[in-house]
């Protein structure tokens, strides 16, 4: 089998470096046909189900002009993982949003990012 190329998805982001193994899949950003658009989001791997699918958790903070003060909230995205990256439960990982690729799935991990990173 010829030797797999990993392709440019056009993100800088400090910590994040192409994955080391390769695979056949046309649903990965870095092997296949996937495309990044929109938004990206650092979160925290808190479930994983089955070998595709990841639920990554995200805390932010609103401000409630009523009271003066921040509130924390978070929200749970699901997100498919490409078979070429490899996560652990608790990972930082970095989102890409892309197309709707089943009913509640429309980001995709784009890897692990270092413990120095965010």
């Amino acid at each position: 089998m010829s030797e797999s190329k990993v392709r440019d998805i056009g993100i800088k982001f400090e910590g994040l470096e192409p994955p080391s193994k390769t695979c056949d899949d046309d649903e990965c950003p870095w092997h296949g046909h996937l495309k990044v658009r929109g938004g990206l989001l650092v979160g925290r791997v808190i479930k994983l189900r089955g070998r595709k699918l990841a639920v990554v958790e995200r805390d932010y903070l609103v401000y409630v002009s009523k009271f003066k003060r921040y509130e924390r909230r978070r929200s749970r995205i699901h997100a498919r993982v490409p078979p070429c990256i490899s996560l652990n439960l608790g990972d930082n990982v970095l989102i890409g949003e892309t197309r709707p690729l089943a009913k509640s799935v429309s980001w995709v991990v784009l890897g692990v990012l270092k413990e120095g990173g965010h």
